[in-house]
């Protein structure tokens, strides 16, 4: 074995943050002083390192001095106390609208997992395989501000589901609409979402358009393309996000504890 020193490339305050919020589950949990094979601070930096890095449990578990399976409990612990804080879309519209946001952006993502297969029992086809992607995965709905930065995210629905079902599956839509209703704050989407209703804008679909619909196009295209940003800021800065090898249906906790990650480092953009 042949030992060095790295860097994680994370700021000292995420992880004191993580820190602080192990510590809290812990005294929850009745959890003894030194009961626990690793510390908090060791722990953080576990769930860290592979959110970051995607790094593998035998690397982590080693490095902690901990067992491979007591490093599953404490990733999972981790993300679980992360995904507790991810905000709540109602409230995110509500404070966005307080804030003078002028639109929402909605888009789904496909997060690929490894190979898995569970059969529609009325159609028979494999429920986490997009075949938009041809791969594996779970999609999950990420509503952007208008600067483009992901301000909620949705739990995750299978792979097969379209966007525009998953939206109203998890009620990001009619979030949505009540927020474009009552709050005056559309939303941009893509023409996967046509048809979703109120408050939902997507661009005209056909050839040939007037003049006045092709411009129309043109600029919410412009103004979506920034929400596109968003969904790229979470799957890069979090390399775990790019092929999740835990159960598909962790999926949304996961990009949920990814998400206010994000949030804590801001500035980094």
């Amino acid at each position: 074995m042949i030992t060095y020193s790295a860097t994680l490339d994370v700021p000292e305050a995420t992880a004191t943050l993580l820190t602080d919020l192990l510590i809290a589950e812990r005294r929850r949990r009745g959890t003894g002083i030194g009961a626990r094979a690793a510390s908090a601070r060791i722990q953080a930096v576990l769930v860290l390192r592979w959110f970051r890095q995607d790094t593998g449990m035998p690397t982590l578990a080693r490095d902690a001095g901990i067992s491979q399976a007591t490093g599953y409990r404490y990733l999972h612990e981790g993300i679980d106390v992360l995904a507790d804080r991810a905000p709540d879309l109602h409230q995110v519209l509500q404070a966005g609208r307080a804030a003078g946001w002028s639109h929402v952006t909605l888009d789904g993502t496909l997060v690929r997992t490894d190979r898995c297969r569970v059969r529609n029992p009325e159609s028979g086809h494999d429920l986490w395989y997009s075949g938009k992607h041809r791969a594996h995965g779970g999609n999950v709905q990420v509503v952007c501000d208008p600067a483009a930065f992901p301000v909620a995210v949705s739990d995750v629905q299978p792979g097969s589901m379209h966007d525009l079902a998953a939206a109203r599956a998890t009620g990001f839509l009619a979030a949505l609409q009540v927020a474009a209703a009552r709050l005056g704050l559309p939303a941009l989407a893509d023409k996967g979402y046509d048809g979703a209703g109120i408050g939902i804008h997507t661009p005209a679909k056909g050839a040939n358009l007037a003049p006045s619909s092709a411009c129309r196009n043109q600029l919410l295209t412009r103004l979506r393309a920034e929400g596109e940003r968003g969904i790229a800021l979470l799957k890069t800065r979090w390399k775990a996000l790019r092929r999740i090898r835990l159960c598909p249906q962790r999926i949304g906790a996961i990009v949920a504890a990814a998400l206010v990650l994000t949030t804590a480092e801001r500035p980094i953009r």
